[in-house]
């Protein structure tokens, strides 16, 4: 009976799951479309950019609540390829990856406008083509690097106490095994799985916050071109992990669904 129920709560995470992933489809074509406009719909592409953003802490908010069924789960996703499961950290992606995101944005945009003016053709270059990121002001990057260096301390801080709870179950006196038993050991696995449900949702708050806080440094539009590069980059990954799990005989043919469609050319768009 336990076995049943822990299978149906990891169906109900893999669902959700495959919502999100669905969800996030839709936001790329929207982002895409918003950022074609961008001239005339400055409006529509704010509001986008906050639907999207409120959409992430809904997602963060029904994982916290699945996480206190069965928080193991999260942490090696039977729907990830291994590829992806070993890049996870406290159950997803690091919240400082965001922002190393935004400084490779900025770096690979800078040198193409660098390029552009070199060449003498920027009269004819399409600004859209190139981006918005490499105009982030001095004062926006100021700010951004400010919000990574907070950001890594939390991180650390979230991983120190993972590592505490690890010792703690490995630290569990022989006596108490040998006199309590099979019970002993349930009972320090339980409070294990409690706190890294408590961890998992701090580092989904880390992750919405630090989201938060990169869109209001940002104008509209540069989160929103943000947004799709994430977006575009989370997908990239998914499918190439299952196609390396696939060559490595790692993934079987019931995994080909997992994490919504199968391999597609959302990451061409």
């Amino acid at each position: 009976m336990e076995r049943s129920s822990s299978y149906g709560v990891e169906k109900l995470q893999e669902r959700c799951y495959n919502e999100w992933m669905g969800l996030q489809t839709k936001h790329i074509e929207d982002l895409k479309e918003a950022l074609m406009c961008q001239q005339n719909n400055d409006h529509k592409v704010e509001d986008l950019v906050g639907k999207i953003v409120n959409d992430f802490q809904t997602y963060a908010r029904k994982r916290s609540e699945l996480s206190h069924r069965c928080c193991a789960n999260y942490f090696a996703p039977s729907w990830n390829s291994p590829i992806e499961n070993s890049m996870l950290w406290m159950g997803g992606c690091r919240p400082s990856s965001f922002i190393r995101l935004i400084y490779a944005l900025c770096g690979s945009q800078a040198e193409t406008l660098l390029t552009q003016n070199l060449l003498h053709i920027d009269e004819n270059f399409d600004v859209n083509h190139g981006g918005f990121m490499s105009d982030l002001t001095a004062t926006q990057l100021e700010k951004i690097n400010e919000l990574h260096m907070k950001v890594i301390k939390k991180e650390d801080k979230i991983t120190k106490t993972s590592a505490n709870f690890q010792d703690d179950v490995a630290d569990m006196p022989i006596a108490d095994v040998v006199v309590h038993g099979d019970a002993a050991v349930e009972d320090a696995l339980d409070k294990h799985e409690e706190g890294m449900a408590v961890l998992l949702a701090e580092a989904d708050k880390l992750r919405f916050e630090t989201l938060r806080k990169i869109v209001e440094v940002m104008t509209p539009v540069q989160a929103a071109e943000f947004l799709l590069a994430g977006k575009r980059l989370h997908f990239s990954l998914h499918d190439r992990g299952r196609a390396r799990a696939d060559v490595c005989g790692g993934v079987g043919d019931d995994a080909v669904g997992r994490g919504g469609a199968g391999k597609s050319d959302r990451t061409t768009c």
